[in-house]
């Protein structure tokens, strides 16, 4: 059989090679498809005249003429589609599915009607919006940073705005969406605190963000809808409405960290004494990487300073966090403190030499010396006033199995690489005799030093604030 436009030419064998039967099924067939046809071409001309009186709601597809039917066939576009329904409003995601009253989406196209727009349908321009705070969670081995203008990617934050846009939470771009971050952590450092605050979309009436325990059920799920699309090693933990005037980096109180470490012949007495001399307000600008031409006060408070055993051993060496707890911190100011209290544990340095640095009349060129390493390092809570994050329970649960997860595939690793150090040691001739070599340290006070915040000003053509 071969159908050419509307009028089916269909080739039946030789009279003589079929009998009356077969030829009364084949005239049935051949009415069937006539009919069929018919309607085709009646819905083609419905799809064609109300795709003359739509246009596509995002940029990219307003030129877009053909094709009018799209089959979704990759993973992607279906898991998009998934996630895009739970930040639809009840009655839109209805009217998507069954076709009433929606003439706005068509196979996955949102589209706007100049002549009959459904008021149940949201646009990204016209959707209600509010204003909220995300607590996020990441492990930052693999990533440049968490600001995305850092020179090299991935940045967590990158990552953050590619899931807010690809799940249409964020409304209009990252300018209009008044967005901010409590702290920019380095290359390799993890949080299990960060926090950021933005406009996005809302199933709720108020644009004032105000909500009642009946609307916060009818709201979006911020946290289970992001970490849907979030990489494995960035996790959306909480969430919390906010007022417009919050600030994610000036409304916060306090921020804390935590450097972990193994004690090893580290002298701990003798670094608790040295990190007791930074609680208080200090000029650090000798325990940080100075960006003269956009920071003017090296002024920080530091409320606490500890340091303790974790209770948790390996390969008979005990594992040691510090905690500080502070206002706010310069750029690498945490990682320069520990690098000086390492000095100290290993009795190169004396507790003295906190108070020596911090005396910037004194020292007024900071000494140089690396910095400790990145990836012990945790920014693990930002304080606010009446910030209160939280999430359903349904993502509560999801979470803590993600995480679950992560952890026990982690600690197969670590019994893989258990077991080559145990092959390695029994395999071992002669290493009594091994002496590690004695590590040449240059006392802080004769090294060389760098730029002083004036020189770098006027490096800069910048005048010293009076």
């Amino acid at each position: 059989m071969a159908v050419h436009g509307t009028d089916p030419t269909v080739v039946l064998p030789p009279t003589g090679e079929s009998d009356g039967d077969q030829a009364s099924d084949l005239r049935s067939q051949i009415s069937s498809l006539q009919s069929r046809i018919k309607e085709l071409e009646q819905e083609n001309k419905r799809l064609v005249t109300l795709i003359s009186r739509c246009q596509c709601s995002s940029s990219k597809e307003e030129n877009v003429v053909a094709p009018i039917v799209t089959t979704l066939s990759s993973s992607d576009s279906i898991g998009e589609e998934k996630v895009d329904n739970e930040v639809m409003s009840t009655t839109a995601y209805e009217a998507a599915s069954h076709g009433k009253g929606n003439e706005e989406n068509i196979f996955g196209l949102k589209l706007e009607s100049r002549e009959r727009p459904d008021p149940h349908v949201k646009t990204m321009k016209s959707c209600t919006k509010r204003y909220i705070s995300l607590q996020i969670m990441y492990f930052g081995q693999r990533y440049y940073g968490f600001a995305s203008e850092a020179t090299a990617e991935p940045t967590v934050e990158a990552e953050i705005f590619k899931a807010l846009e690809r799940t249409r939470i964020l409304v209009g771009n990252r300018k209009e969406s008044n967005y901010y971050r409590c702290g920019r952590t380095d290359r390799g450092v993890s949080s299990t605190g960060q926090v950021i605050s933005l406009f996005v979309r809302s199933n709720l009436k108020d644009n004032a963000g105000n909500t009642s325990t009946t609307e916060s059920k009818q709201e979006i799920d911020y946290v289970r809808v992001l970490n849907r699309v979030l990489p494995r090693d960035i996790r959306v933990i909480g969430w919390s409405p906010v007022p417009t005037d919050f600030n994610a980096r000036f409304s916060c109180l306090s921020r804390e960290y935590k450097y972990m470490f193994w004690k090893g012949s580290f002298d701990t007495e003798k670094m608790k004494e040295g990190a007791e001399r930074f609680v208080g307000e200090h000029d650090f600008r000798n325990f940080c990487k100075m960006d003269a031409a956009n920071v003017r006060n090296y002024r920080r408070h530091i409320t606490s300073f500890d340091i303790f055993y974790t209770n948790q051993r390996s390969n008979d060496d005990e594992l040691w966090e510090m905690r500080i707890r502070g206002s706010a911190f310069l750029w690498h100011q945490v990682r320069c403190m520990v690098a000086v209290l390492f000095m100290i544990g290993q009795g190169f340095e004396s507790p003295d030499i906190i108070d020596t640095l911090l005396d910037t009349n004194k020292i007024q060129r900071k000494p140089q010396y690396n910095m400790a390493p990145e990836l012990p390092l945790i920014l693990r809570s930002c304080q606010f006033k009446d910030v209160r994050f939280s999430c359903s329970s349904g993502a509560n649960h999801a979470l803590v199995e993600h995480l679950r997860n992560e952890y026990h595939s982690y600690v197969l690793q670590a019994a893989i690489f258990h077991e080559a150090l145990d092959c390695l040691c029994s395999s071992e001739d002669g290493s009594a005799g091994f002496v590690r070599k004695k590590i040449r340290h240059v006392p802080l006070v004769l090294r060389q030093t760098e730029p002083s915040y004036e020189e770098r000003l006027a490096n800069l053509k910048i005048k010293a604030p009076s």
